[in-house]
């Protein structure tokens, strides 16, 4: 077993995940990257090959995971959009992403949870997506990503008798990562567009998710659990021209 802290990031190759990566290890932290693409090379992070839509490799690689690091830290950040309008959405879309955004992070605490429970502590982050409150053309992601935020409260209030908290993030627009710029193009209309309706006046960029989700993993945020922070410029709180 590692001396140093150990975290657990999905999704940390690129974009959003490759920041949380980055904040961790800057924080002496031992960081697992589970992504089916390597991450860059860095001294402490570890790459765990694996399609976390596949629930019998989620299980195998889990396993092997928790016998051979104490994961005290969890942060369940991969994500896949898949959009589509409803007349045209293939069914096998829900169920990948329900795949991906719940029982991926199910299969990984069940393995983590004895661990934690011993050590009476844990800091489980699951990153939903402002998406969660509707977004059109995005039935799959949208109920997944809202999923997310109940799953979260349901084991906040299951695993606070064991000093283990479980928080929601929430990302609006985030710039400079590879999931938004395949659907918006930097320097695009689009992407003007986008930023015009954000009330702080910017995209938002992976720091912003990493500084939230830090704070959520510290012991800062010891009394604080089963919450959702949306990290979005103040998109989700909602304006209509008048």
């Amino acid at each position: 077993m590692s001396q140093r802290p150990v975290a657990l990031v999905t999704g940390g190759a690129a974009g959003i995940g490759a920041e949380l990566c980055r904040s961790f290890l800057a924080d002496g932290f031992e960081v697992l990257c589970l992504d089916r693409n390597a991450p860059q090379p860095a001294e402490g992070l570890h790459f765990v090959s694996v399609d976390l839509i596949d629930a019998a490799a989620v299980q195998d690689v889990a396993a092997e995971i928790a016998a051979r690091f104490a994961v005290r830290h969890v942060v369940h950040n991969a994500g896949v959009i898949r959009p589509s309008p409803i007349a045209g959405m293939a069914h096998q879309d829900m169920a990948a992403l329900a795949g991906l955004h719940l029982t991926a992070p199910l299969i990984l605490l069940q393995a983590l949870l004895p661990g934690m429970k011993q050590a009476r502590f844990g800091r489980v982050v699951l990153i939903s997506s402002r998406a969660a409150l509707g977004l059109a053309g995005r039935s799959a992601y949208s109920a997944t990503k809202a999923g997310i935020i109940g799953l979260g409260r349901a084991w906040a209030l299951e695993l606070a008798p064991f000093g283990i908290t479980v928080n929601m993030v929430a990302p609006g627009p985030i710039g400079d990562t590879p999931m938004f710029e395949a659907l918006v193009p930097k320097g695009s209309e689009t992407e003007a567009r986008i930023t015009a309706g954000i009330p702080v006046g910017r995209l938002g960029r992976p720091s912003d998710v990493a500084h939230a989700v830090r704070f959520f993993a510290g012991d800062a945020a010891d009394f604080i659990t089963g919450q959702v922070l949306y990290v979005c410029g103040g998109a989700s709180v909602g304006t209509a021209p008048l």
